[in-house]
This record gives structure tokens, sequence and C-alpha cells, in this order.
């Protein structure tokens, strides 16, 4: 039964940040944490685009954690480089990869990214392996633990040295997280998002005007018209309600066979109804599900640590499965 809700970190949490959106807010906007030290390759895809992974090769080691960020996020991100210092800190290499436009290059296709871009999360673990890696464990966070949920559970074949995943503030169910954004102050979350999918957007309706059309840029407004008008159609989906029952990570969890961790607080404003999968974790021995009452959304601050409660869990969970 690997369905841990967890009271213990609820007496962990400094009392502002009880506050979901003062917690999630200062992680997202205030808290800084400098970024290790990386070297950049640019790679390319199959379908002829790129993309832009950050690494560290630890003293060498064998042993390699994949960084997945989320929404409009990169490698820079705070979350990002508080967890890879975590883990160099453990002796683990790094690789943090930028989704397609999230570089600060964009991309050269039509398409942009989204919660099931397994493809290009597969070429980064490949990437990963040809530096001799021989283990590898995949962490993401919001977006990113959609992707890695996706990953393990659609991929046909995945490499043997592929040895588990943590998934952090993760939307199992993506339409009750675009339901969640547009209630109340949640909308400031949603319109934060859209400043830059409109200017990318605005791009690439210069780039390829016969298929991104710059009048419709200009209407969006929310999700529902972003995704019905781009974000389905770009990728191969009819429409939103298509694109989010598609991409949720709850089509995948039933296929995951390798140990995963699930973290999410439920006063999380990006989250909603069927993101706490609890009946299901209850009944399964890999997916392991941990939910806690406060940490809003990729937070989860600690009294007295630079490091969150997320990136502690993290690192606990992967060496308590495996240990070298």
């Amino acid at each position: 039964m690997p369905f841990l809700e967890n009271n213990t970190y609820n007496s962990q949490v400094p009392f502002l940040h009880k506050n979901a959106h003062f917690s999630t807010i200062y992680a997202g906007k205030f808290k800084k944490f400098k970024s290790p030290k990386y070297n950049r390759e640019e790679i390319d895809l199959a379908d002829g685009d790129f993309l832009e992974i950050d690494f560290n090769l630890k003293n060498k080691s064998k042993k390699a954690v994949i960084l997945c960020h989320g929404l409009e996020g990169n490698s820079q991100r705070t979350y990002i480089n508080s967890c890879a210092t975590l883990f160099l800190e453990n002796d683990y290499s790094i690789f943090a990869w930028n989704n397609r436009t999230c570089s600060g290059k964009m991309n050269r296709l039509p398409k942009l990214y989204h919660h099931a871009s397994i493809e290009d999360l597969d070429s980064v673990v490949k990437f990963a392996l040809n530096k001799g890696i021989e283990q590898v464990y995949l962490i993401g966070f919001s977006m990113g633990g959609a992707q890695v949920l996706n990953y393990l559970g659609r991929i046909d074949e995945i490499d043997s040295r592929v040895k588990a995943g943590v998934s952090v503030s993760v939307p199992i169910e993506i339409k009750a997280s675009a339901d969640s954004l547009k209630k109340g102050f949640n909308k400031v979350y949603m319109y934060n998002f859209l400043i830059g999918l409109k200017q990318k957007l605005k791009i690439k309706a210069s780039q390829f005007p016969e298929i991104i059309q710059i009048d419709k840029v200009k209407q969006i407004r929310d999700f529902d018209f972003l995704d019905d008008n781009f974000t389905a159609p770009l990728h191969g989906f009819t429409d939103r309600h298509d694109y989010y029952f598609k991409v949720s990570p709850a089509r995948s969890l039933a296929n995951v066979t390798h140990p995963v961790l699930i973290l999410n607080s439920y006063d999380d404003p990006f989250l909603g109804e069927g993101c706490f999968p609890i009946d299901f974790a209850k009944e399964n021995k890999v997916v392991h599900l941990e939910t806690v009452n406060y940490g809003g959304h990729c937070a989860f601050p600690l009294k007295d640590s630079e490091y969150s409660y997320a990136e502690i869990r993290a690192l606990e969970f992967i060496k308590s499965n495996f240990q070298d």
C-alpha cells in the first residue's frame, strides 16, 4: 500500500507558508538559488527540431538525475537549481533539459511542448546514457512531473538503466488543473502563463502564418481558447477536451512498472479533483503517492533549510530504492 498521508511535514512548514498563495508566489518569484555550473549542448531531434540540455557530470558519476521543468519554466528555474545542487552534493550527475522554446532560443517547428512530450524526454534520456550514465532517475515538477509519469507509463521499451521517477506538484488530470486556474485568485497564475505563451505564438505566427493566425493569437484570454485553437491542433489533438484527456498522467499510471513517487499538496492552487489518486496508490505496488496539507505549488518550504521538502524527499526516495 504505497500511500502516505504525511502529517510530519505539516509541522515543519513556516507559518506564513501555510497560505498556499504566499508559498507558491514566494517560491516562484522571490526565492533565489544559484544555478550550478553546467555545460550546455544542443541536440538535434528526429523531426528536425532541437533541444538544449544543461548538464554537470559530477566527478564523472555514473548515476544521474534528469530534471524536468514546469509549464513556461526552464533549466534555470529556482526549483531546478536547488534540486540539482542537492543531488550534485550527493554525487549524482545532473541533466537539466529545456522543453522546445524554453531555453531562450525559438525552436524550428510550429509545435511547442506539452505534458506528454515524452519523445523529447526520451531523447534526453538517450543523451545522458550516451555520456556513460549507468543509472538514470527522472524528477519532474508540475508539467515536468506529468512528463515523467507519461514517460514511465507510455514508452514501449525503456532502457534498463532508467531506474525510478519522482513527480512533484503534478496534475494527474490536466482538465482539473485547467479548471482550477479559472477560479478566483488562481487566475493570476493563468494570466502569468499566458503572457509568455502569447509572445511565443506571435513569433510562431510570423514564422508560419499559414498555420498560426496572428489575429487569433491576439484573442487569447484563457487556456480554453489557447488549447482549443493552438495547443491541441499544433500537437495533433482534436480539441482541448481530447488534449486534456490524452495527455493526463491518469491514462498512464496503470502501465508504470518503475518505482515512482508522487508528492502533491492538498492546498496546491494548480490541482483539482482527480489529482490525488489515493485509491489507485493503495492498490499499486510501485506508484507511491504522498500527500501533505501544505506546500503550495512546487514550494514545500522547510524551516531552517535552503532545500525544500520535495527535493529532500526525492533524494530519500531514490536512495531508499537504489543503494550503491
